[in-house]
């Protein structure tokens, strides 16, 4: 398990004002809390769901308590939405040897790491690593509405980074995309053809060609800490 410093507080989201921002009910009070994913999270609102909130340490910042999970099913399971932490889950799985099927030697993980055009989260020995966590799908009952819209930049760098993992390879280096789920999700889900997904296909389908390999994590999330649950090969939906 990745460990939390404190145990994680409970509470109830009020309202979703901006893309930053989640007012958060807890113990009769309500807070502005911070929201560590800018984009939508799945097609569903916010309101009244349950939460998991962090306490910030900064005593300066604007926001006491970050969202670190919501629950869709009465606070029985979590689904973790901090996009910003999932690195650091990720890179204590690797030091920890958990995840050898996708690269060894874990304890001589670097982060951010520059290749073509590209800052890659990780590099293990001859192993470049780079983390998504989307937010597309949740467990819930309109698991399958339409994918929310996402900004141009996003997918713009997205296409960049994918394109440059595959370049990589001509120098005999290894590379990795690992789709990241903070609940048990299903096996992904290969999104139907847009313009947009369209483009974002040509270029994961070219890099999985050239060898980038696709992988899946689902880890589970408590008030305690974080877990590895499984990972799995899905080179195979690109091919």
């Amino acid at each position: 398990m990745y460990k939390f410093a404190s145990p994680l507080e409970t509470g109830k989201i009020i309202s979703r004002p901006n893309r930053f921002i989640m007012n958060v009910e807890k113990d009769g009070e309500t807070f502005k809390s911070h929201c560590p994913s800018t984009g939508k999270i799945g097609n569903i609102s916010m309101d009244g769901l349950p939460c998991l909130l962090s306490k910030s340490s900064d005593e300066k910042r604007k926001t006491a308590y970050t969202v670190e999970a919501i629950s869709v099913d009465d606070a029985r399971s979590w689904v973790g939405i901090n996009q910003n932490a999932v690195n650091r889950y990720v890179e204590r799985f690797f030091k920890n040897g958990l995840l050898e099927g996708i690269a060894k030697n874990g304890h001589k993980i670097l982060r951010e790491q520059k290749i073509e055009n590209s800052k890659l989260d990780f590099k293990l020995e001859n192993a470049y690593i780079e983390v998504k966590m989307p937010l597309m799908y949740l467990p819930c009952a309109v698991s399958n509405a339409p994918i929310p819209e996402r900004s141009a930049s996003y997918f713009e760098r997205f296409i960049r980074h994918v394109a440059d993992m595959g370049n990589i390879l001509k120098n005999k280096e290894n590379a990795a995309l690992l789709l990241c789920f903070m609940y048990d999700a299903p096996t992904f889900i290969v999104p139907k053809p847009t313009e947009k997904s369209k483009v974002i296909r040509e270029t994961v389908c070219k890099s999985v060609e050239a060898g980038v390999k696709m992988w899946q994590l689902n880890m589970s999330i408590d008030r305690h800490g974080v877990n590895l649950l499984k990972y799995f090969d899905i080179t195979y939906l690109f091919t």
